[in-house]
């Protein structure tokens, strides 16, 4: 699947710098002859861009341990110890902060935040990563600005959203992160399966790519 570099970067400089904020760039994966009531077909994948999204979100990770939580500190991660997790949940303001943030979570530490956060973030696609293994969190500071998740939104919705970069960014790396959405949804359903797709920043209209 290729998209034309030319139009994608014709579009975003004809709406880039009309707000101001600092607009994403998104995409919008629209599917056919795939039926979403069934499991096997909803989406819920992750792909690492070759660039970052151009626009940093707070992580914050949820620990109990303190080795973790120092090392985390040193690289300017939000810290929601396991002590807090219940006054976090009942916290309207806080939840909702929580949703435009990175969320990873100490292992051990799921079951609890399921629990107590999973009615609130996870029909939003927020629920923390745990952390696994040896963590090299400068790596993954770096990861996370560059991981997109695609989730199904419901049984009769085909259709995925995700950003791929900000309207600063070069046209280059926006499109090369949107050749690799494509190119990995497409290994994951198959390229006949994809209907159309859009792009868009935050605060413009949609504009269909043409696609090879």
């Amino acid at each position: 699947m290729a998209q034309d570099y030319e139009q994608v970067a014709k579009f975003i400089g004809e709406n880039k710098g009309k707000r101001k904020f600092r607009q994403s760039v998104e995409l919008a994966i629209n599917f056919k002859d795939l039926d979403f009531a069934k499991q096997e077909n909803r989406l819920n994948m992750e792909v690492l861009l070759p660039n970052s999204k151009g626009k940093a979100r707070k992580i914050y990770l949820f620990a109990g341990e303190k080795n973790l939580i120092a090392e985390a500190e040193k690289n300017g991660i939000g810290i929601i110890r396991d002590t807090e997790i219940q006054s976090t949940a009942s916290d309207g303001a806080k939840m909702t902060g929580l949703l435009d943030c990175e969320l990873v979570a100490q292992p051990s530490l799921m079951p609890v935040i399921a629990k107590a956060m999973g009615q609130f973030l996870g029909p939003r696609n927020r629920m923390p990563k745990p952390l696994i293994g040896n963590i090299n969190f400068a790596g993954l500071v770096d990861e996370l600005g560059r991981r997109v998740v695609l989730k199904s939104t419901g049984k009769h919705v085909p259709t995925v959203h995700c950003v791929v970069g900000s309207e600063a960014m070069e046209p280059e790396k926006i499109y090369a992160n949107i050749t690799e959405v494509l190119d990995s949804v497409s290994k994951k359903v198959g390229k006949n399966h994809v209907r159309s797709v859009y792009v868009k920043l935050t605060m413009s209209k949609p504009m269909r790519l043409v696609l090879a």
